[in-house]
């Protein structure tokens, strides 16, 4: 710490370099903040352990439907109060960028998630209306839809036997809302009855993509998982059950490996970053030759040469990369609350800052030590004399 003084005059004796690198640094930080903190959110929730609400899907894939019946037979499981079940559908509104997250859902779906409230008459009126459907408040206003609309969904899936083709009818008969901010992602959502889309889906009928199991006890909720699972076992239909969390990190991982596409970009930008900072230094090493030779003249140890240029090297990262970091703590609030809840983001992880820092210290050393080494080689007499 004696020499901090001399390593921030160096590292700071070209301003408008040291800048640029450090706006490049603070960048990159930026960049991996958020990917981390996307792939970290989509990664977790492998563990059922203490959860309250369970997702049981098929074990081969999510896209692989289930018996519609199987239903029965996990409610009657020791510590299951309630189960419900929804089928994927995967709608466009007049616009085929115009994407509606739809779900064909038993009666008692939405019971399941207290977190929404949806008026007691539009529920009333919902169960009356074979073609009813209920919205949540961020996507109704996205659309201008109200209650008593009737609007046209394309399916991009399942052909209606109604219509003859794609199209299906939905008379908007509720709108719910959520009482937490962060539940609000589920506002973006269209449910309509299960049995209607099972009486005209031209593909088949009395199957489910998932089931929603309510635990009485989350503490037994790991049990409960591997009773459910065993019911269907060495069938042709055997399940998994997981946490919501995992269920929508699956989800994702149907579309896009997140894992690949994260660890690719990082990979690209980390490794441009090494070698701009790596001729930051050199070239900032090569400039003070003589300055070097001046240190080592006045007693300084070729040791104490190359700890001072590693930790300017070291500085210039962890000070970029704090930042960078920095930046990212103040901006995923908004970007969470920016998204309706659908980014399952609420502050920069532990993990992240744990990670984040580590990669500072070790680009800052790669990049130093090359320079560091020259430095602590120099000969006094070859550099005084501009050799």
């Amino acid at each position: 710490m004696k020499y901090l003084h001399l390593i921030w005059a160096g590292l700071f004796r070209r301003k408008s370099r040291t800048l640029l690198t450090l706006v490049s640094i603070v960048a990159a930080f930026v960049l991996f903040g958020l990917l981390d903190s996307v792939s970290i959110a989509f990664s977790a929730g492998n563990s059922v352990e203490g959860a309250g609400r369970l997702i049981v899907t098929s074990r081969m894939s999510m896209q692989q439907a289930l018996p519609e019946s199987l239903g029965a037979r996990i409610k009657a499981v020791p510590g299951v109060t309630d189960v419900a079940s929804a089928n994927w559908f995967g709608g466009v509104y007049q616009d085929a960028r115009n994407q509606v997250i739809s779900f064909a859902v038993s009666p008692s779906y939405i019971d399941l998630y207290p977190e929404l409230t949806l008026p007691a008459d539009q529920r009333k009126a919902w169960m009356a209306t074979r073609t009813g459907a209920i919205v949540g408040a961020a996507l109704a206003k996205k659309f201008g839809w109200k209650v008593g609309d009737k609007i046209p969904l394309q399916s991009t899936i399942f052909p209606s036997k109604a219509s003859g083709g794609q199209t299906w009818t939905f008379d908007i008969a509720g709108i719910f809302h959520a009482k937490d901010p962060k539940a609000a992602g589920r506002e973006q959502m269209l449910m309509f009855h299960w049995k209607y889309f099972d009486e005209n889906n031209a593909f088949g009928s009395g199957t489910v993509h998932w089931y929603v199991v309510k635990v009485a006890d989350p503490a037994h909720a790991d049990a409960v998982a591997n009773a459910i699972d065993t019911l269907s076992a060495n069938s042709d239909h055997e399940t998994k059950t997981q946490t919501e969390q995992a269920f929508q990190a699956s989800f994702i991982k149907q579309m896009a490996n997140v894992g690949l596409i994260v660890a690719s970009i990082m990979g690209a930008v980390f490794f441009t970053l090494l070698l701009l900072t790596g001729n930051t230094m050199m070239q900032a090493v090569r400039e003070r030759t003589s300055e070097l030779a001046v240190f080592k003249t006045i007693g300084f140890s070729s040791r104490s040469v190359l700890w001072m240029v590693l930790a300017e090297s070291v500085l210039l990262l962890v000070l970029g990369g704090s930042i960078g970091l920095g930046v990212v703590a103040l901006v995923i609030p908004g970007m969470a609350a920016a998204s309706g809840g659908m980014l399952p983001i609420h502050g920069l992880d532990p993990r992240t800052w744990g990670l984040g820092v580590a990669l500072m210290l070790i680009i800052g050393v790669v990049v130093g030590l090359l320079p560091a080494l020259r430095a602590m080689r120099l000969n006094i007499v070859d550099a005084l004399s501009g050799r």
